[in-house]
């Protein structure tokens, strides 16, 4: 069975280059490459992978119908290599009717980045956005910079708390520049996470720690395109020395026990 890249950005080739080189700034890390769903496709190719999990961010709530339509139009296209999350953000009007539409688009999560949306994670607004995709769809939350207040890994774990049947998977196991963080907060809380943009700055036993602290069956392959190219991330997982059955429920079979493919 071919992997399940469970995090991908993807962006309408018109603003790729554009998109993709912000992120890079804001992070202050060099992007391997351009956002294109093309590029994304070759890569695929090139490295194996079977499908990837898609998604982009609206900074503004007016960008969230047109961002879920470009989502679900690539997943349309391509069923058989992308799956579709949808954005939202925490002060659109009308959350829950734009859930209902994204699920009707066949979007299979929604994605959140409390950093670039800025909005605290634990807020009342967003908490809307939990209640109306509770039981019905994952989230995949950006968590952790150490840089702001908005995703940290404790404000994650009282949203868990209220939200018990919310599927939530934390990116960048847990907390992205706060990995210790994330490991005392969350240990031991009802959540997936992916290991995007994190095996880059640890050494694979600290990635062997964590794997083992959240638990072999809720841990995502995820790559973090277009900021890494997946075959040094698929590398980097490599060095982690997993047996056949951990890497086979990291790199594919815990995605399609989530999404229910």
């Amino acid at each position: 069975m071919k992997p399940i890249d469970f995090h991908a950005h993807i962006y309408p080739d018109s603003i790729a280059q554009k998109a993709s080189k912000s992120i890079g700034v804001f992070y202050e890390i060099p992007i391997r490459h351009d956002g294109r769903v093309s590029t994304l496709l070759k890569l695929g190719q090139k490295y194996n992978i079977g499908r990837f999990v898609v998604h982009s961010v609206a900074t503004t709530p007016a960008q969230v119908e047109s961002i879920n339509n470009f989502i679900a139009s690539v997943a349309q296209q391509y069923p058989d290599r992308f799956i579709g999350f949808a954005t939202m953000h925490p002060d659109f009007e009308n959350i829950g009717a734009e859930i209902d539409r994204a699920v009707s688009l066949g979007l299979k999560g929604i994605k959140i980045h409390p950093d670039f949306q800025q909005f605290y994670v634990d807020s009342k607004n967003a908490c809307r956005i939990y209640e109306a995709a509770e039981g019905r769809l994952p989230i995949l939350i950006h968590m952790g910079d150490f840089r702001y207040q908005y995703s940290k890994p404790a404000r994650i774990a009282s949203v868990l708390d209220r939200f018990p049947k919310l599927d939530v998977v934390g990116a960048h196991f847990g907390g992205w520049s706060e990995w210790d963080s994330a490991a005392q907060e969350l240990q031991g809380k009802r959540m997936y996470v992916d290991t995007s943009s994190s095996l880059y700055a640890m050494p694979p036993r600290r990635a062997r720690e964590l794997i083992d602290l959240f638990g072999v069956d809720h841990v995502l392959f995820g790559t973090d395109y277009p900021m890494w190219d997946p075959g040094e991330e698929l590398e980097r997982i490599d060095k982690i020395g997993l047996k056949a059955d951990e890497l086979e429920k990291i790199m594919y079979l815990n995605a399609k026990r989530l999404l229910k493919l």
